[in-house]
Order: structure tokens, then sequence, then C-alpha cells
């Protein structure tokens, strides 16, 4: 399925973000990384460590769901128009194959994109198998909507 033409309003977040691993929130803990990013398609992963397995031996899938939901509100922010935001308003992983080790690598992409609202798909790779799908809809709150104080 062809991306949306999507043009890039914000180059130097784009760009800073590649090789990016944030030190706090869930993205810290997990420690992902942003590896590629281009207009429309991102691509993000992580190391698994021993403290995301669980007693049975796999990752909790909420460590993929929030690698999925990471990637589906960051992909937006390069296309959007400086200043604005995007929250989730709903998302749907599905879980392919466990996962116990390895890196995961998340690839989302742009499907479909107004200027309020984003759908996005993104697929999960372990170790060179497909792991997870996922499809999520943000809301894009534009920048000039934000109310003026004082």
């Amino acid at each position: 399925m062809p991306r949306p033409d999507l043009e890039v309003a914000n180059r130097a977040f784009m760009e800073g973000l590649v090789g990016y691993r944030s030190e706090i929130g869930i993205d810290g803990y997990l420690g992902i990384e942003v590896r590629e990013f281009e207009a429309g398609r991102l691509v993000a992963e992580f190391e698994v460590a021993d403290d995301h397995v669980t007693m049975v031996g796999n990752i909790h899938g909420g460590c993929l769901a929030a690698l999925c939901d990471h990637c589906l509100g960051l992909v937006l922010y390069p296309v959007m128009a400086p200043g604005s935001w995007a929250a989730t308003t709903e998302f749907k992983v599905n879980y392919l194959r466990p996962v116990s080790g390895g890196r995961c690598r998340a690839t989302a992409e742009i499907r479909s994109m107004t200027k309020r609202s984003a759908v996005v798909t993104i697929e999960v790779e372990n170790e060179d198998r497909m792991v997870a799908l996922a499809q999520g809809t943000c809301t894009i709150k534009l920048a000039e909507e934000k109310p003026q104080v004082g």
C-alpha cells in the first residue's frame, strides 16, 4: 500500500532523533532507539533486557504495545505543523509470536493523514521474524488551536 504524499514541516526534529535514546519514560525504560526516520516512516528498536522478561520466559505484550504506541505518535511529528501535537485515540495489536530475547524492531508508516487525524501501521520484528502487527489512529491538535494565556 503506498504511503500518502507527505511534506516535511520539521526536518530538524526528524534528523535530530536518529540515534536518539531517551533516559526517561517508557521509551527510556525499554531503551527504544530511533534508527531511521523519513517523512511518513520511522524505524525504532530496543534490545530485550533481563528485566523485560517475565517469569514464564517471554516479554509481556505490553512491552510491544508500548513500542507500537511510541512509534505511532512519533512518526507524525515531522509532517505536522510545528507546535502541533498528536494523541493516540485508539490502537490494536495482533501478537503473532512470543519474544524472549534479541532486538525488537518496529517500522511505523503513515497510511492516511488529514489536518486532524492520522492512521498508522506498525510492524514489529524480532530476530528476522514478524512478532506483532498494529494499527492505530491519532488525533492531531493544531498549534493554532492552543488556547492563549494572558
